[in-house]
């Protein structure tokens, strides 16, 4: 595994440099959907919304006690797929989502890191879990909707293409033209590397903490920054910006 104290200059400076195609996960390397809305009350709410409605037995105990509204969905969605319930209950999340977009804090050096790669040529995209109006919105906030219009791909109703499925990944890479080989994927969680893994492209963790760092490595991932801050200066050398 290669964290942010170990990784030679070299190594990342090689991998930014064979990347025409940058796919980004939004929320974590982005930024913090989150930040001021806890994702684990809205889990909460979700959970109780149904139980209103009679509807608790569509879910198992971890996902009544899961803190992530997106393992609530799915287990709906396992039960139901493709119901008029699961759209139901996708749209409240996106209606969180779209709360939370308001209070959302910036990654560190995202914002100019999505400036500087797009000036020297790259082309970015999204590929996340979440809903891509909620992206729209929060890029737009921050004056970053160029840099990556119109490849925002993010949640469906069709839930069983979250990551780690390559769903998301794959229909980016085939909008953008892009061989798998000539792109690279930044996230922050497992579902990420494994999406990128199956879809055949390069991968960079992104990891705020030391359990966050732990769960990439434990899913294989060997390349972690622990800031984007390297990767931006790597760039900058790369494009002698």
């Amino acid at each position: 595994m290669t964290t942010e104290t170990e990784t030679e200059p070299n190594d990342l400076r090689n991998l930014i440099e064979g990347a025409r195609v940058v796919l980004w996960d939004f929320d974590g390397p982005v930024c913090r959907l989150f930040a001021g809305h806890s994702a684990e009350r809205v889990a909460r709410d979700l959970v109780d919304w149904l139980e209103g409605r009679g509807l608790h037995g569509l879910l198992d105990e971890p996902a009544r006690e899961s803190l992530d509204p997106h393992v609530v969905l799915r287990a709906v969605d396992r039960r139901h797929p493709g119901s008029d319930l699961v759209a139901e209950l996708e749209e409240r999340l996106t209606q969180e989502e779209l709360k939370a977009a308001a209070s959302a804090r910036p990654t560190p050096y995202a914002d100019p890191l999505v400036r500087t790669w797009t000036a020297v040529g790259a082309r970015l995209a999204i590929t996340t879990n979440n809903s891509p109006r909620v992206v729209k919105e929060y890029l737009t906030s921050r004056g970053l909707l160029p840099c990556f219009a119109p490849h925002l791909y993010g949640r469906t109703q069709e839930l069983r293409y979250l990551k780690p499925h390559p769903h998301c990944v794959q229909r980016a890479l085939n909008a953008m033209g892009a061989a798998p080989s000539t792109a690279l994927m930044i996230g922050d969680t497992p579902s990420d590397f494994l999406a990128a893994r199956a879809a055949g492209v390069p991968f960079l963790g992104y990891a705020r903490n030391e359990r966050k760092t732990k769960v990439l490595e434990e899913a294989g991932a060997e390349m972690i920054v622990g800031s984007l801050e390297p990767v931006l200066k790597a760039v900058r050398e790369a494009g002698q910006l």
